[in-house]
């Protein structure tokens, strides 16, 4: 099971773009999170209940990553998306992350970044704006203003991620999934209140994308991505997401019927062989145990 779980975390991340689409005409960005996480909380709760108890330290770490990974990091997107800004110019500036990760993991973690590693980073990068290319054709005008949540989304997703490995990584898989929802209501919930109205359009649409996010992403993909950083380096872990706009691709074209031309193709192949060369165990340096990390000043 263990050598398929990072192509099941690509195809089941890939489905909550889905999700998303069927959602947003039913609801608010921020009002739509807050149920999302909310409702992924209640159906934690009795299982956290009966795991093992963290440390209050660790707790609060492990809120402090899911405000990130989940609160700020897909508030800001959804949030810039929703006023005005093109899917395709905030999905390509959310392929950076995979870059700006590895470089904190580098930095922060002390995992050593080789050459194929960095290659393969690069191609992957490339292949993504392939992939995304055809999107960004007739975008028309956008505030740059709405650039400036994306970016802070990456580097939101980005320091959670590092975040979650240093401090959380001790912490039970069911009950550190909990706390982060818990945390990422934080942002959420007074952004939806103070700034959307939260009404809410009951759609068939809208339920199948509440319960389909919260049961298959929030819980089965989250799972995974929390395993696979507690298990692996955050950098090649981080690298899977190079995959999600290419399947992302797929599913619209075999859903919805869109496009999927041979430029798209190519960078779906490219971001394949960017991710093999980032993945692939070499002999490298291996990134120290949480615990054992030096301490910055």
């Amino acid at each position: 099971m263990r050598p398929f779980i990072p192509a099941i975390f690509v195809l089941l991340w890939s489905t909550g773009f889905i999700g998303a689409r069927y959602a947003m005409p039913h609801a608010e960005p921020m009002t739509f999170l807050a149920m999302r996480y909310g409702l992924a909380l209640l159906l934690l709760l009795p299982l956290a209940a009966r795991a093992k108890r963290p440390p209050l330290a660790a707790a609060g770490h492990a809120m402090l990553a899911g405000a990130l990974i989940h609160g700020i990091y897909l508030g800001g997107v959804f949030y810039a998306v929703r006023h005005g800004l093109p899917a395709g110019i905030a999905a390509l500036i959310v392929g950076l992350q995979p870059l700006l990760t590895a470089l904190l993991a580098a930095g922060l973690l002390g995992e050593a970044v080789g050459r194929r590693q960095w290659v393969g980073l690069a191609l992957g990068l490339l292949g993504v704006a392939l992939v995304i290319a055809p999107k960004l054709e007739g975008a028309g005008s956008y505030s740059p203003l709405m650039l400036i949540p994306v970016v802070l989304a990456v580097v939101a997703i980005s320091t959670g991620t590092i975040w979650q490995k240093r401090f959380v990584g001790g912490v039970d898989l069911t009950v550190g999934t909990a706390l982060q929802y818990l945390g990422a209501l934080i942002p959420t919930l007074p952004a939806a209140v103070m700034f959307e109205t939260m009404r809410v359009e009951w759609a068939g649409e809208l339920v199948f994308a509440l319960v389909w996010l919260t049961l298959v992403l929030s819980i089965g993909a989250v799972f995974l991505l929390l395993f696979m950083i507690r298990e692996g380096a955050v950098s090649s872990v981080a690298s899977l997401m190079y995959l999600v706009p290419g399947v992302t691709a797929v599913m619209a074209f075999l859903l919805f019927g869109e496009t999927l031309t041979p430029v798209q193709i190519a960078g779906m192949a490219l971001a394949g062989i960017g991710v093999a060369a980032a993945t692939r165990k070499g002999r490298r340096r291996t990134a120290l145990p949480a615990a054992e990390v030096p301490a910055r000043t």
